[in-house]
């Protein structure tokens, strides 16, 4: 199949595709004699592969490191554990920074409830605060929002 069909197939662009070639996470294709790139039903597999590990948020490394596991199947998985459990401490500290913006996005919103004048808004006068260099209001401390 062309790189069309490959890309069409997986849900991905054609662009991606050439992206994961040229980082050596997909296999290369063998090549027609005019060039163009003949993949296989394999690369299918292996491109859905890279594809369902970047959605659950592996970085490339990650995916590459297990990509080299899939090549050495005979290998002991540990270091595959080992790179679930890295990953898994990584999106506990994300939703947990994740909290915390959503503590301050709340103090934010609670700065202002009337329909004002955007000149009279608490939300704007806290956002243009923070652009100048001043502490927002509604900064979180220690973890917890407040408003002043």
């Amino acid at each position: 199949m062309k790189i069309g069909e490959l890309a069409q197939r997986s849900g991905c662009n054609i662009e991606t595709v050439r992206f994961y070639e040229r980082e050596g996470l997909l296999d290369a294709p063998e090549r027609d004699s005019n060039g163009y790139r003949r993949y296989a039903e394999a690369n299918l597999v292996e491109l859905n592969f890279i594809l369902h590990c970047r959605s659950l948020g592996m970085g490339l490394p990650e995916v590459r490191t297990l990509r080299s596991f899939q090549a050495n199947p005979e290998l002991a998985c540990d270091e595959i554990n080992h790179l679930i459990d890295r990953h898994i401490d990584r999106t506990h500290e994300q939703i947990a920074a994740l909290r915390v913006l959503e503590q301050q996005l709340r103090a934010l919103r609670d700065t202002c409830h009337a329909n004002r004048k955007t000149s009279e808004c608490g939300i704007m006068r806290n956002l243009t605060q923070a652009a100048d260099g001043h502490e927002c209001s509604c900064h979180s401390h220690e973890g917890k929002a407040v408003i002043d």
